[in-house]
């Protein structure tokens, strides 16, 4: 009859929870967790914020939204968002497309990236090729549907 605020909030029918991550000064939210414990063998793609901050070996794309790895993130695979922000470590050589990545201090990138803006840290690592251009939105669909299907052979 009288139920918590805790409870409600997670009863079956209402919207998920949201994550909080810290990165630097922004706090931002994440509909969608991969946690710490936990492994991922094989291709996550959704249409909502991430963070990974388990393992995943495969690619990781969700489309117009965030990604972020989070400093205990591991991902061996290619990335395709709108968003990604790097706390952790990518690797595999794979395609990472965004309109824009930061790669935080102490992470590190292995791999070819392309996207609109690139920040990289101080104390961060990256090692591969990186290809910057304004593109139109009908250039970046025809870019997320190439990738996703070249993600999807390298997997």
């Amino acid at each position: 009859m009288w139920r918590d605020k805790e409870s409600q909030s997670n009863a079956p029918g209402t919207s998920s929870p949201k994550f909080l991550a810290t990165s630097g000064s922004r706090t931002a939210t994440h509909a969608s967790w991969v946690s710490p414990t936990m492994k991922v063998n094989g291709e996550i793609s959704g249409n909502e914020d991430l963070l990974v901050d388990g393992q995943v070996e495969g690619s990781v794309s969700v489309g117009e939204h965030r990604l972020t790895v989070g400093q205990n993130g591991q991902v061996n695979g290619g990335l395709v968002a709108r968003e990604i922000i790097v706390c952790g470590r990518v690797s595999g050589n794979q395609k990472v497309v965004s309109e824009s990545i930061e790669i935080k201090k102490d992470a590190s990138v292995i791999g070819n990236v392309t996207t609109r803006r690139i920040v990289i840290e101080d104390g961060a690592a990256f090692k591969g090729s990186i290809e910057i251009g304004e593109t139109s939105k009908q250039d970046d669909s025809r870019l997320d549907n190439s990738t996703a299907q070249a993600l999807s052979k390298s997997a």
